[in-house]
């Protein structure tokens, strides 16, 4: 028993950098069987083993890397169906082929069975046959190779593209918390900025009445009052809110008129009075203009004094040519001012208020805003959910209901304040140095607030 190895190209340097050329293991018991298939072989550029046993051949493959195996089906000790078989097992990735002499049937088939063999070849051998063979054996081997490599690459591509997409999920997840967090920052920073302006409405309010007495807290009513009559008429949202901030502001034009003019009713003004006061909603339009934000409230304000049957200032608008939210305002301004004495010279009961307001439906004022009065004043008080307490019975946490106003009509602090020990003290202070108590609103917030 020999082995015998025929590479030309094995023994050049370069050749080992080069892609290395197919290598066929013939496996026979005579020598010039051997010889034959490795003259065969050699010219095609294959690299060509031989062993003339079944088991040289096995010892051959654990230390060679072999494509393509030919055994002899007779051969002693073990024959090709054995041999092959024993190569599918070790070396799965290894093609085989059979060369048989004789017309055994059954050997055949346990060559199929046990070698899983890729061809059989019969002897003596067709030449341009057998290479045909041998290569589509090696091409069959290398597109399996290939798809082998394919699907390695494929399963390596598909775990970093899952831990790629796990990676992004986990990222996206994050950017989402930190945008959604971000967001609710800006949108409570937004809603505190929405309190900050109304309160500093409020105060500048406060500011304008301290021209008269007869004003104190008018304003804040009238607001409350419009507020009331835009959400009955299906005011919602911005409208809404423009036609309270309106009220809370509509005699900001009159800071231009003289005391006597204030102090006296409008029924007992003189002529000249009379046309100084009906100018002043263009004032207010005026000092509102360059705000963006209070554009549709200085249209309100400049309307104010329009009246339904067209007999108003200053533009003597008709019916519903004036805006809704001045056909508001002027309704809840003279309930309130017929009340204070600022329309007349004495000032009116509620219920007498109310029927001088009923018997000008249609006339000064807007018949569906009456109607939507009337709703009002029929309707009962809802429960409160508020309490009314002394100062020395506040705990801090608790907020106020509505606006904290003094006896002389200022407002100290504004509807939704959470009280604090801080704040508590100075209203314990401020009762102690004005000799009165007041009158607080409050409800204690929902425990998860």
């Amino acid at each position: 028993m020999t082995i015998n190895e025929q590479d030309s190209m094995s023994t050049s340097p370069s050749a080992s950098t080069a892609a290395a050329p197919p290598t066929i293991l013939c496996v026979d018991d005579e020598p010039n069987i051997l010889s034959s298939l490795r003259r065969l072989f050699r010219p095609h550029g294959y690299r060509v083993l031989t062993a003339e046993s079944g088991a040289a051949g096995l010892a051959l493959l654990e230390g060679e890397a072999v494509d393509l195996v030919i055994s002899d089906m007779r051969m002693p000790h073990m024959d090709g169906a054995q041999f092959l078989a024993q190569v599918r097992q070790r070396w799965p990735g290894t093609m085989r082929l059979l060369l048989t002499g004789y017309a055994d049937i059954q050997s055949i088939l346990d060559a199929i069975n046990q070698g899983e063999i890729y061809r059989y070849v019969t002897k003596p051998w067709d030449e341009n046959d057998i290479v045909l063979v041998v290569r589509h054996a090696l091409e069959r081997r290398a597109l399996e190779q290939e798809k082998q490599r394919l699907e390695a690459l494929t399963a390596s591509q598909n775990v970093q593209l899952q831990a790629l997409n796990a990676s992004l999920e986990a990222k996206v997840a994050t950017r989402t918390q930190q945008l959604k967090q971000s967001h609710d920052e800006v949108q409570a920073a937004n809603e505190r900025l929405k309190a900050t302006f109304v309160t500093t409405i409020k105060v500048f309010s406060n500011l304008i009445e301290m021209r008269g007495g007869k004003l104190a807290g008018h304003a804040r009513r009238v607001a409350e009052l419009a507020r009331k009559l835009a959400l009955a008429l299906g005011l919602e949202g911005q409208e809404a809110r423009d036609v309270f901030i309106a009220a809370l502001l509509k005699d900001i034009g009159k800071l231009s008129l003289s005391d006597d003019v204030l102090e006296l009713p409008a029924s007992a003004w003189t002529g000249e009075q009379l046309a100084a006061f009906r100018k002043h909603p263009l004032r207010a339009e005026q000092l509102l203009m360059a705000l963006d934000e209070l554009r549709t409230v200085s249209v309100i304000l400049r309307s104010q004094l329009e009246r339904f049957d067209g007999g108003g200032f200053p533009d003597g608008l008709v019916g519903l040519a004036i805006p809704l939210g001045a056909r508001i305002l002027a309704l809840a301004s003279d309930y309130d001012g017929l009340q204070i004495g600022a329309m007349v010279q004495r000032s009116l009961r509620a219920e007498e208020a109310r029927s001088l307001i009923y018997d000008s439906v249609g006339k000064r004022y807007d018949p569906a805003v009456v109607a939507a009065f009337r709703s009002i004043m029929d309707e009962t008080e809802p429960p409160a959910r508020d309490l009314t307490v002394l100062s020395g019975q506040l705990e801090p946490g608790m907020v106020l209901s509505r606006d904290l106003i003094s006896r002389d009509g200022l407002m100290l602090l504004a509807a939704e304040h959470v009280l604090t020990a801080r704040v508590i003290a100075q209203l314990l202070d401020f009762e102690g140095k004005n000799g009165g108590r007041l009158s607080i609103r409050v409800y204690a917030p929902p425990k998860d607030a």
